[in-house]
């Protein structure tokens, strides 16, 4: 994947904080940290605080106003010099942000950091929780337990979890943008993570964004860190070892779902009981059920999925450009399984449609297409996100690819509901009408209203394809393309697509003069 990816990746990792990261980040009570100990060993812990203990003065540097507790594998760590992998994770809303960088001073109640690497994360396999204050409960050095073998009631805490958070790095002795530490995410079903032995775990990597940054790292340093957290109890339980990577054995076939399984055999281990002055409660009570009214075959590969409310009550609002978070009971799976998806309609229908293609090793969509029909329930959270239209009158430009029209088409809905004259320009790619779902309903909304121009690519069109009817340019979309829609507009630009295709456009928009901060971008 790397020559697709690198590309893309130039253009979302920043140097410096957008200006919604550093907004973000002064709103959460906890942060994830992986970082180094003295024998360059990675751990993972949490920092936490009331909310503004992190602030961003400047793009560039994070002010910490908390320490870690004594018993903690990382105290007396976070010195000058030292790198830091950070991950922002607001688990009630799913939203999450990446950034990395070095410690630059320490002072008696905190530290600060100049920002290495920075970029957003997609929300898929983020279990809803809801956080809040237990200070008065939670004693911040109450002292840890060390060890090298998981205990009974620790192996039993593994299995029962949903998520835990991962540290890897990456130092060469050249001054490389490899360098640096990262702290990411993991979650699937209760049970996902096995535990092999009391010295051995073990849990399956999905599919996500293509970026490899932990993966990655553990190719050329298999050195790993892991934070199991009881989120009821504010507990934490630390782990430090070596992983490595089955990539294609019969194992990997009998998780669902898994692109591959990374063992890991631990090192060392430390337990933290009640530490975190914040505690979670799970979003079972926030679960609605949806009634699936219709389904629609979109295109060869993309149905849509039509829900109205079951028996709990009506339907919460949304805004165009969010997604759709579904929890579903499959048959093989102990435990439900959570994914997010867009929604592909406007504000306002009382009714929630997804429109999802089917992927060969997709676990849900292939259970989506197969296994759902009209009448059968499933649950979900409210619509979230902010990958949204922005107030005002100001121009738009929506530019997508594939299965990325979803969001973008419940935009064109919205924007074509205000019955205004703002201008609105909507782009993109298929490789041809039989794989270029709800074309139609974007015809339609143009032919109504004059204020909206579309213009469509087909990569590999058929014979029976006609230009100027299904598609406006033989070919993928780029810079002509996209110079010839839009010309001179002053606008903002919103992407949706696969990895590649949005480190294209990206670039195109860069040349074209476009400003970064204008460019909204949704990965999938």
């Amino acid at each position: 994947m790397r020559d697709a990816i690198e590309p893309w990746g130039r253009k979302v990792i920043r140097g410096y904080l957008p200006e919604q990261h550093r907004a973000f980040y002064s709103e959460q009570p906890f942060i994830v940290a992986a970082a180094r100990d003295s024998a360059d060993r990675p751990w993972v812990s949490l920092l936490s605080g009331k909310p503004g203990f992190l602030t961003s003065p400047t793009p560039t540097r994070m002010d910490f106003a908390t320490v870690l507790p004594d018993g903690d594998a990382l105290a007396g760590t976070l010195n000058a010099g030292a790198e830091l992998g950070l991950l922002g994770i607001e688990l009630a809303t799913r939203r999450r942000n990446r950034v990395n960088g070095t410690i630059s001073e320490t002072r008696s109640g905190g530290f600060s950091l100049d920002v290495g690497q920075t970029f957003g994360n997609c929300p898929q396999h983020i279990s809803e929780r809801y956080w809040h204050s237990a200070e008065a409960d939670a004693p911040r050095d109450s002292g840890s337990e060390r060890g090298h073998e998981l205990s009974t009631a620790m192996q039993d805490w593994i299995r029962a979890a949903d998520t835990f958070f991962i540290g890897s790095g990456f130092r060469d002795e050249a001054d490389s943008r490899a360098n640096g530490l990262d702290a990411s995410h993991r979650g699937g079903p209760v049970g996902f993570v096995e535990v092999v032995s009391p010295t051995r775990i073990l849990f399956p990597d999905y599919a996500g964004n293509n970026h490899f940054n932990t993966i990655g790292n553990l190719l050329v340093d298999p050195r790993v860190g892991l934070l199991f957290v009881d989120f009821a109890a504010g507990s934490l339980l630390q782990l430090t070892g070596r992983a490595t990577i089955d990539w294609d054995s019969e194992a990997v076939d009998r998780h669902a779902g898994a692109q591959r399984l990374v063992i890991v055999d631990i090192d060392e281990i430390v337990l933290q009981e009640s530490i975190l002055p914040i505690r979670f409660s799970d979003a079972s009570a926030t679960l609605r059920e949806l009634r699936l009214v219709a389904r629609r075959q979109e295109s060869d590969d993309v149905v849509s999925f039509y829900f109205g409310p079951g028996n709990d009550g009506e339907l919460a609002d949304f805004s165009a450009g969010q997604h759709l978070p579904i929890e579903l009971d499959i048959d093989e799976l102990s435990a439900p399984v959570a994914r997010s998806y867009s929604l592909s309609n406007g504000p306002g229908e009382n009714v929630y449609r997804i429109s999802v293609k089917r992927e060969s090793r997709g676990l849900v969509s292939r259970y989506l297409h197969d296994s759902l029909h009209v009448g059968s329930v499933i649950k979900s959270h409210t619509p979230t996100g902010d990958f949204v239209l922005p107030p005002g009158d100001g121009a738009i430009v929506l530019i997508s690819a594939g299965i990325g029209v979803t969001p973008m088409l419940s935009m064109l809905h919205e924007l074509a509901a205000d019955e205004s004259s703002r201008p609105v320009v909507f782009i993109h790619g298929a490789r041809n009408s039989r794989l270029h779902p709800l074309s139609g309903e974007v015809r339609m909304i143009a032919q109504k209203h004059l204020n909206v121009k579309t213009r469509i690519a087909y990569s590999q069109p058929l014979e029976a394809d006609q230009i100027g009817e299904h598609y406006d340019l033989a070919g993928r979309v780029d810079r002509s393309l996209i110079q010839a829609a839009v010309g001179d507009l002053d606008a903002d630009y919103f992407l949706c697509g696969p990895a590649p295709f949005l480190g294209a456009m990206s670039d195109i928009l860069s040349e074209l003069g476009v400003d970064d901060t204008r460019v909204h971008v949704e990965q999938f």
